[in-house]
């Protein structure tokens, strides 16, 4: 196995990277949600 292929899970920038890319992107989808609905997420989820 070479180097590359073993170092891509773990605390790795290539791991880092697309863990804040799907942060983002699950920010953005919730709040676009929020504005779309006019209810906050625990509210669509029945918790609040």
């Amino acid at each position: 196995m070479s180097e590359t292929n073993a170092t891509r899970f773990g605390f790795v920038n290539f791991a880092e990277t697309w863990n804040g890319r799907l942060a983002m992107m699950g920010f953005v989808i919730g709040l676009g949600t929020e504005l779309l609905t006019g209810q906050g997420i625990l509210s669509q989820l029945g918790l609040g």
